[in-house]
């Protein structure tokens, strides 16, 4: 039983640290591109994050809903999406059925590939892909800080009506004035 949990353990370390090395070996652009998507996917999470997100996939690749739910349907997170996107729209055709399923047959394998390797195979430079990942990454970013700003500043006005609400506090009333002491008789010394 010891034997087991020590050569499970082993191998998970050996597993996480193949993991590590497998995403340095992977080039710079990869690299990029896996924490757009990471990035991504965490502004999707948001409360109204895939709302937002989805809505940015939209305008930048003008596509309708269908087709984004369709992708997501497959298990694809927000930024997985967008790369398909990206890569699809620079193939013949642009965004079309034929591509978006040769980009996801490539993807699913076997072999299963890597964006940079799909990239690859289909002619486009990863850079351009990351270009446009990016530019949805920044707006849903951009949206998701101006929501919180306008929030904030409706927060700030709520707070500058409820003090402009309060009731004025009551004007000090003045100290009714002392009468006068009658002087004190001098004592006369004897």
């Amino acid at each position: 039983m010891k034997n087991t949990a020590l050569f499970l353990s082993l191998v998970l370390v050996f597993c996480a640290a193949s993991y590590a090395a497998a995403l340095d070996l992977l080039p710079k652009d990869e690299q990029k591109l896996a924490k757009l998507v990471t990035d991504l996917d965490k502004e999707a999470a948001l409360p109204d994050g895939p709302g937002k997100v989805g809505s940015k996939l939209m305008d930048q690749f003008k596509v309708d809903d269908a087709r984004i739910q369709g992708l997501r349907g497959q298990k694809l997170g927000y930024g997985e999406v967008s790369i398909v996107l990206a890569l699809a729209e620079k193939l013949p055709g642009g965004i079309s059925d034929v591509n978006v399923d040769s980009i996801m047959a490539l993807r699913k394998g076997p072999p299963v590939m890597g964006w940079g390797q799909i990239a690859k195979k289909q002619g486009v430079k990863l850079g351009q892909v990351l270009s446009k990942v990016k530019k949805v990454e920044a707006a849903a970013k951009w949206q998701g800080k101006a929501e919180a700003e306008e929030m904030e500043n409706m927060g700030k006005k709520a707070e500058k009506a409820e003090e402009s609400a309060r009731p004025e506090k009551p004007e000090r009333m003045d100290r009714p004035e002392r009468p006068e002491r009658p002087a004190k008789p001098e004592h006369s010394k004897h």
